[in-house]
């Protein structure tokens, strides 16, 4: 994930995302072309007019995006760059979100707890959206409750703390 919108900015379909890239100068260029992925799962490709700081955030428009109401139309949207051009990380405790998504949660016996649906950015840290027999369970993603993360393997082991797994009906 590069980014997510946040909100519509003006009446002419400008929009501010939140970053959640490294290199927002190389994905936020004019010209490169993001997937964009909705709530229900439906993408579109969109392509970067131009792209500007503002407040923290960038303030991005869209060659397909041309009206206010087309930019409300993509509010929350997650924006996601093809994961070919990613350049491979060189610190191994650094992973992109999609490497994450789909491995199998456990606990260090192997007892299967669920597996990563998604990766929150939350302004307090990073959290495993695990998906646990049909029901949603936030994980914080630090290596104290989340020591082994093995891509290869197709897993993450939890060590979670006395309640933080247990089921609320």
């Amino acid at each position: 994930m590069v980014g997510r919108v946040a909100k519509s900015h003006g009446i002419r379909g400008e929009l501010a995302v939140d970053v959640r890239t490294d290199s927002p100068e190389e994905r936020f260029r004019e010209g490169a072309v993001l997937s964009a992925r909705y709530r229900d799962g439906r993408t579109r490709q969109l392509t970067i007019a131009a792209a500007r700081p503002h407040s923290g955030r960038l303030l991005v428009t869209f060659e397909e995006v041309r009206s206010r109401e087309d930019a409300d139309a993509v509010r929350g949207v997650l924006l996601l760059a093809d994961t070919a051009d990613l350049p491979p990380t060189d610190d191994p405790d650094e992973f992109y979100d999609h490497e994450l998504e789909g491995l199998r949660a456990e606990l260090a016996d192997g007892t299967k707890v669920g597996t990563v649906q998604e990766i929150v950015h939350a302004p307090g840290g990073e959290l495993l959206s695990l998906d646990r027999d049909g029901r949603t369970v936030l994980v914080p993603f630090v290596r104290e409750i989340v020591p082994v993360v093995d891509v290869a393997g197709g897993r993450v082991v939890l060590d979670p703390p006395e309640g933080l797994l247990d089921d609320e009906e």
